[in-house]
Order: structure tokens, then sequence, then C-alpha cells
């Protein structure tokens, strides 16, 4: 998904500003571990192991509370797997994103007879933003931040991101912060605040251009629509079967045009409103 995405590439990129803001020290060595552990393997795109000297720092990532096995089963899981495979300390960070009153979120352990596993739970709407501004890699999650004005949040977030002076880094910040955003504001607020143009230029979105002109070297209609699609599933997830039906019978005008718009998308809806104004 694009969240998952999104926030995997931020803490690959940027792994000193979450091991600073979540363990409250400078690391100086760390290296990203695999997803996959051994012992029947299980695998998450919102699970990410950074490894320092002497500790692991364990994050999952949550839109949402509900989980299958439960969240409080897989942290434990987790924790059995990793510890058996690096015996070392374990710090454990499930990190809720999109505002919710479940009581699932404020579950932070796993409790069974003779068995009482605890682990860290972090509300991002409940976090004080002033941290997350002043670090590139957590701007994206600073939109995610308690507030009372969130417009004024959103423009903090703008302006610390203006005084990015590498452009390459910028534009994938911006990228990064306009998919975050989408899970609480609107999308026409993000547009105004956030340039879309600086998504278009990013180096999230240019690799996923890249990504799809290695895939062959077919030119026309094929590339595009292969294109196309790899961009939409990024964005929207996996696209409904019936709707990809209707986006291999587009013609390479179509696509391209397509291809201007699909960053404004926020839903497959708006996909699908989209494909039937053609027929208008």
């Amino acid at each position: 998904m694009t969240y998952d995405n999104t926030l995997k590439y931020l803490v690959e990129q940027y792994p000193e500003d979450f091991i600073s803001y979540l363990l409250a020290f400078d690391p100086t060595d760390i290296q990203i571990l695999q997803t996959e552990l051994n012992q029947e393997p299980i695998r998450a795109d919102s699970v990410i192991f950074l490894q320092t000297a002497n500790q692991i720092l364990h994050l999952e990532f949550q839109t949402l509370p509900t989980s299958t096995p439960p969240l409080p089963l897989r942290m434990l899981d987790y924790w059995v797997r990793l510890y058996r495979q690096y015996q070392c300390d374990i710090e454990q960070v499930i990190i809720f994103l999109k505002p919710t009153t479940s009581e699932a979120v404020f579950v932070d352990q796993f409790t069974a007879r003779n068995t009482t596993h605890r682990y860290r739970v972090i509300r991002m709407w409940e976090q004080n933003p002033e941290p997350l501004l002043a670090s590139p890699g957590l701007l994206p999650l600073a939109t995610l931040a308690r507030t009372d004005a969130p417009e004024t949040l959103l423009q903090q977030v703008a302006n610390q991101m203006s005084m990015i002076k590498e452009t390459a880094t910028k534009q994938s910040i911006s990228a990064c912060t306009q998919i975050l955003a989408g899970l609480v504001f609107e999308p026409e607020l993000i547009r105004q605040l956030l340039r879309k143009e600086t998504m278009r230029e990013s180096a999230i979105y240019q690799e996923i251009l890249q990504e799809g002109l290695q895939e062959g070297r077919e030119q026309g209609r094929q590339s595009e629509l292969r294109l196309v699609m790899r961009i939409l599933t990024r964005r929207l997830g996996l696209i409904n079967p019936q709707v990809e039906l209707r986006l291999q019978d587009l013609s390479l005008v179509q696509l391209e045009n397509l291809g201007e718009v699909l960053l404004d998308f926020a839903t497959e809806t708006d996909l699908v409103n989209w494909l039937n104004q053609l027929q208008n």
C-alpha cells in the first residue's frame, strides 16, 4: 500500500531521525534488517527493523487498529523471533497514524496465562509536532500530530520543507508529506499548501517512472499502460480487475492524459469518475 511504501522509504532513508526521536539517543551505526524472519517466515510492508550497536528497533505502522492475527500477538511473535535470531535488546513500537476512538489503539501488551509481553504504542494525533518539524525525515509525520489549528500545522510543515536546500531531498520529502497528509487533510488543502508539481518532480515519482521504463523497451501504448498501472497501484493500492480492463482499452493519448492527472486521485472512485467522463 501507498502508506506502507512511503513510511518504509522514510525510515530507510532517514533511520537516524527515527531512532533519535523514538529512542532519544544519536546512533552512530545503523543497519536495516530484512523484514522476513526465519522459522516459518512472516512479512509485512509496514514492519521495519533497525539495528544499532546493541539494540533492535522494531517499528510497526498502522492506519487501522484491526489486524489478523491481533496486534498484541503479532508483537509477541516478532519479539520471540527477533530475540531468537539476534539475542539483543529489542524495542518495539506500534505507531498508529489515523485518529480513531477504537480501544485497540490503547492496548500496549499481550496477556495470556503465565505470559505478559509489553511494547510501546504511539498515537500520532496525540504527539507534539515540534520534534517532528525539526527533522526532515519526520516532517511528513508532523502532518498527523496534535494540533488545534490543522491548516496552521500544514503551513508549518510547508515552511520547514521550503528550508531544505538539497532539491532532491526537498522533492522526496514533499511527496511523502502529501501522501501521509492525505490521511487527515482534504486533497484541495494539500494542493494549496504543498505544490503538486514538486511531487511530480520528486525522486519517488521518478523512481516509479524508471521502474516502469525498465520493465521493457516496448514503445507506444503498452509501455504507457504499464507505467500508468504501476503508478496507480503505488498510489491507490490494488486496482479492481474490472477497472483494470477499462484501462487496458484506453488509447495512447488517453493513457498520456491519465498520466497527467492520476496524482490528483485520492481513491479508486476518482479514477472511475475520470474514466466515466471519457464516455460523455
